[in-house]
This record gives C-alpha cells, sequence and structure tokens, in this order.
C-alpha cells in the first residue's frame, strides 16, 4: 500500500494502468500549546492511507511534511518553504511520479498549501498529467480547535498535550481574515489557536475521519471510477 516499503521493480509491478498514486501533503507548524508540529501532516497520511484502504488501486507515498505556513511566522518550530518553493517542487515531484504512475492525487491537511498547489495542478494538466488536488473540508473551528484536536486524539492520542489545551481567538473565520492577512495568526492568537479545542474527544475524531475519508473516496471515484477488477496485487 505504501510506495516507499517496496522495492524498484515491485514499484513497477504494481504500477499497472490506472493506478492512483497518492501524495500526503502537509506541513510542519504550530498548533496550539497542545497539538504537534506534524498535524496536518499526519491528517494527510491518515487520509491517504484510509483511502488506499477502500479502494485497491491507490498506493500512498511518503509525505511531504512541509509547506506554505508564513502565516504562522513568529511561533517556535514552524518550517514553512513559501509558496513558491511548494509550487516548484510539487511540480517536479508530480512530473517525476508520472514516470511510473498514470494518476497522481495530492492530498492537503493544510489550508496555506491552497494557491501553490492549485497553480502546480493547473500547469501539470496542461502538460497532459492527470494530477488532481483535494483539500478536506469539514465544520468548526479554523485551526488548532475542536475538530483538528479530536481528530488527532483518534489518529496520534500519545502526541496530544490535552491538559495544555485552551481556547484561543473563537471570532468567525470571516471576522479576523482581514488580520490574518496583514498580521498573521500571530496578531489575533497568542497561543497559536483560532476556535477552542476543550471537549474534543477520540470518539469525535473517529466519526469525523471516516467522514473525510467517505469524502475523498466518493471525490476520487467521479475523477477516476474504482477499477474491476482489483489490479493491485496484496
Amino acid at each position: 500500500m505504501e510506495v516507499a516499503d517496496l522495492t524498484w521493480p515491485e514499484a513497477g509491478e504494481r504500477a499497472d494502468p490506472g493506478v492512483i498514486l497518492a501524495i500526503p501533503l502537509g506541513a510542519t507548524e504550530q498548533h496550539g500549546p497542545h497539538l504537534p508540529l506534524s498535524t496536518d501532516t499526519d491528517i494527510a497520511m491518515a487520509l491517504c492511507r484510509g483511502l488506499a484502504g477502500r479502494r485497491s488501486d491507490v498506493l500512498v507515498a511518503p509525505a511531504l511534511p512541509y509547506g506554505s505556513s508564513g502565516e504562522h511566522a513568529g511561533f517556535s518550530g514552524t518550517l514553512s518553504i513559501g509558496q513558491v518553493a511548494l509550487e516548484m517542487v510539487l511540480v517536479e515531484l508530480c512530473r517525476s511520479a508520472t514516470d511510473t504512475f498514470d494518476r497522481i492525487l495530492l492530498v492537503s491537511g493544510h489550508g496555506g498549501n491552497l494557491e501553490p498547489l492549485r497553480r502546480a495542478e493547473t500547469l501539470l494538466r496542461t502538460e497532459s498529467r492527470d494530477v488532481r488536488g483535494h483539500f478536506p473540508r469539514y465544520e468548526g473551528d479554523p485551526h488548532a480547535g475542536r475538530a483538528e484536536t479530536a481528530l488527532m486524539l483518534a489518529l496520534r492520542p500519545e502526541t496530544v498535550r490535552a491538559a495544555r489545551a485552551e481556547p484561543g481567538d473563537t471570532r468567525p473565520l470571516a471576522e479576523v481574515l482581514p488580520l490574518l492577512r496583514t498580521g498573521g495568526v500571530r496578531a489575533v492568537s497568542p497561543n497559536g489557536v483560532l476556535g477552542d479545542p476543550t471537549g474534543a474527544t477520540a470518539d469525535a475524531g473517529t466519526v469525523l475521519l471516516d467522514q473525510l475519508i467517505t469524502d475523498l473516496y466518493e471525490t476520487t471515484r467521479h475523477w477516476w471510477p474504482v477499477a474491476t477488477p482489483e489490479r493491485i496485487h496484496r
């Protein structure tokens, strides 16, 4: 299921026509005082693995753990490569990937990757490469709030510092967006949280994760109908 575990002959054997290579795109950025810097990457990887569990024509690539996270500057540990660099990385990565795989799926767990991913996707598709980008959508707090905390409690509970979970700026995103664009998250939330993570549970995270994987499955099913018979050798 995961390309990194294969040898090159095995990768070639599994790269049948129509096979999808799912590439998780994340970030290494602050997620409040209670969630790890890997949160976005962990969620993106979980979605790709979940999709591969439902579609036998999906292989999962190693995650890209760096993204465009300039809005989180000023918080220790945030590592951002910016929009221009991310766009170039995605273009070159997908050009290389399409030497082996017909279909490339980019699944981003970080909203800040949206613009560079869309630009890279547009360029790659003009080159006749079958590349698609997906961003999970869910209701709730924008960043490090209840939804992301619940997901991480379901995925990697040992990394959640539950005792440190505290509300940040709880205003609607539309209200704080102008401030975010000019001053970043630090300008509106000293602890880095946009929302209120208190009350998050692993059970809620499990339900949400299943919803997000189902949405990803349905989206890809419309792009690329499920292959029958199964063509991935288990």
